[in-house]
């Protein structure tokens, strides 16, 4: 079957949307690490709209990449001219376009990414590296000594990490009288441009002082918030943009029709005018990530784990299992959001209702399992802030310490297996119990040692032992557990996945 490429486009389907723009015209200004389907899904689709206006037509994107992964896209997108299909799932209704806002790709090799860094006309770094790729302890700080970290320390010319190519490229372009780019991070991560620029500076500092003095002084970090929900493709995937298309996309994207991009407008050497395409920018991001980092991405983290214990595979099934489904929305309702401050124009309770039910959106087919990944890293970034927070304010922890025994039982007995750097180590402490687990510093670091969080995640594992998840699950979304946990119980007999 024939492939996409520029010479299909004219060819396709009406009721697919492809670029209104000549390629030709476009020229590089964005250079982005990490061409994953979040990205063609999210930034590349923005852009793709911005060009079609007519707009911006010098910020196309450039692709970038360091992992075996990324030369596998690279081949993949030079065959169809860098072209990307994204297909929005809605229930009963599949909306599909073809985005051209991506113009080349970096041959994956780090001294081509530093030289192409060095590029005056790249004006902004952009990286969707995942939230693991920071190179931060549990408490937000560096982790120095990180072997790949003090490799780039020792070698600071020939880099080989994200974080130290950039570095080495605004070196030489400091040294050429070359502007510096802005570092943008699309990673759903808090605080996400600040922790770009602690790991930036923390290898600057230990290279060289005056260029860490330099880079704090001139290169701009602006946090954003990202969202679309973007599950990995799969044979059905293909199949069904093959349809649409009449032709073969080597690496089609599918994703809900729902997406946000809120950054803050900071910006070391211009940026195109993504406010023409629905992007916000604002002074200061962070009410607005953590609305979504506290009611969006936790309340997946809190979804994958009682799920995967009631024996549930998709995302969508697991939203229409009442007991899940109540627990989710009560404790972000009774807990999270008494965390947030308020934003005006924004009702918590209606974003929340909105983001349960693009859960429940079964066209997308997100998998439990790819929820429950890397538990250890996005449980520190998703769930324990919250946890932080109500504690310092004196707020109900219940339903949270209640997902941690969730997460415990999981990591004692997973029903598949666990997708986790630290799996061994977590299925070890969790067997030992919930003050074993809490133990564990690199996860948990001070908030381990809290005893009212020791005492309430202790008591909701308890809880689940005798009672089994449905039973508690159900008590909670009823009232607080401590106000309507049993004084008595016979044995129950009743096995955990409820």
């Amino acid at each position: 079957m024939r492939t996409l490429d520029l010479t299909a486009l004219p060819r396709l389907p009406e009721t697919i949307t492809r670029p209104a723009y000549a390629r030709a015209a476009l020229s590089p200004g964005i250079l982005h690490i990490g061409v994953g389907n979040f990205h063609r899904a999210h930034m590349a689709v923005y852009l793709d709209r911005l060009f079609s206006l007519g707009e911006g037509l010098d910020w196309a994107i450039v692709g970038a990449g360091l992992r075996p992964a990324d030369a596998t896209m690279r081949d993949r997108l030079a065959a169809q001219d860098w072209l990307s299909s994204v297909t929005e799932l809605e229930d009963g209704h599949a909306s599909t376009r073809v985005t051209g806002a991506m113009i080349d790709f970096c041959p994956v090799d780090p001294r081509a990414v530093q030289d192409r860094l060095c590029d005056p006309a790249i004006r902004i770094l952009s990286m969707t590296v995942t939230e693991g790729g920071y190179f931060l302890d549990s408490g937000g700080g560096v982790r120095h000594r990180d072997p790949a970290l003090q490799a780039d320390i020792a070698t600071p010319d020939t880099p080989r990490t994200v974080f130290g190519i950039a570095l080495a490229a605004l070196r030489r372009r400091r040294a050429a009288g070359v502007a510096p780019f802005t570092v943008l991070s699309c990673d759903n991560l808090q605080g996400n441009g600040d922790a770009t620029r602690r790991v930036m500076l923390a290898l600057a500092d230990a290279q060289d002082a005056d260029l860490g003095a330099w880079v704090r002084e001139h290169v701009a970090f602006p946090n954003a918030m990202v969202d679309c929900i973007t599950p990995r493709s799969g044979t059905d995937d293909a199949a069904r943009t093959e349809r649409a298309l009449g032709l073969r996309d080597a690496a089609p994207v599918t994703c809900e029709p729902f997406r946000q991009w809120v950054i803050e407008d900071r910006f070391t050497a211009g940026r195109p005018p993504l406010e023409t395409v629905g992007v916000t920018f604002v002074n200061d991001v962070t009410a607005h990530e953590l609305m979504k980092l506290r009611l969006l991405n936790a309340s997946h983290a809190t979804l994958c784990y009682a799920a995967a214990l009631r024996g549930h595979r998709l995302v969508h099934e697991a939203m229409q299992d009442a007991t899940i489904a109540d627990y989710l929305r009560t404790v972000a309702l009774r807990e999270t959001i008494p965390t947030l401050d308020s934003l005006p124009g924004v009702d918590y309770a209606a974003y929340l209702d909105a983001v349960l039910r693009r859960f429940r959106n079964p066209a997308i087919g997100d998998t439990i399992a790819r929820l429950a990944e890397h538990g250890s890293d996005r449980q520190p970034k998703f769930i324990l802030p919250t946890i932080a927070d109500a504690l310092a304010r004196g707020l109900e922890i219940e339903g949270l310490a209640l997902e941690l025994a969730i997460w415990i039982r999981f990591c004692a007995d997973p029903p598949f297996p666990m997708a986790d750097p630290l799996a061994d180590a977590l299925a070890a402490r969790a067997r030992d119990g919930a003050g074993a687990f809490l133990d564990q510093s690199v996860i948990f670091g001070a908030l381990g040692k809290d005893e009212r969080l020791r005492s309430a995640v202790a008591s909701a594992e308890e809880d689940l032992k005798r009672d089994g998840l449905a039973a508690v699950l159900q008590r909670y979304a009823r009232g607080p557990l401590s106000e309507s946990r049993p004084r008595c119980h016979a044995a129950s007999g009743e096995d955990v996945t409820g």
